[in-house]
């Protein structure tokens, strides 16, 4: 099991960002996040709206507690 520090070790530079949008729209366009499998047990949520910007890491049961299905990005836990 991955814990919250090591989350931030682990390397994005091979991730593969999958986007999925939808529920909500902002002015500047329909709001989308992107989420990469970075590990066994640890995934990287990001914002399409600022690519730029750090993505936020998660385990899988931290995912699931805040509502978010890897399916949903057709990745599969």
């Amino acid at each position: 099991m991955v814990n919250g520090s090591d989350l931030y070790a682990l390397d994005l530079d091979s991730a593969s960002f999958v986007k999925a949008c939808g529920g909500s729209t902002h002015p500047d366009g329909e709001a989308c996040v992107t989420l990469a499998r970075i590990g066994e047990d640890a995934w990287a949520l990001g914002d399409s709206k600022r690519p730029d910007a750090q993505p936020l890491r998660f385990t899988s049961a931290e995912l699931a507690a805040a509502g978010l299905d890897p399916a949903r990005f057709g990745l599969s836990v």
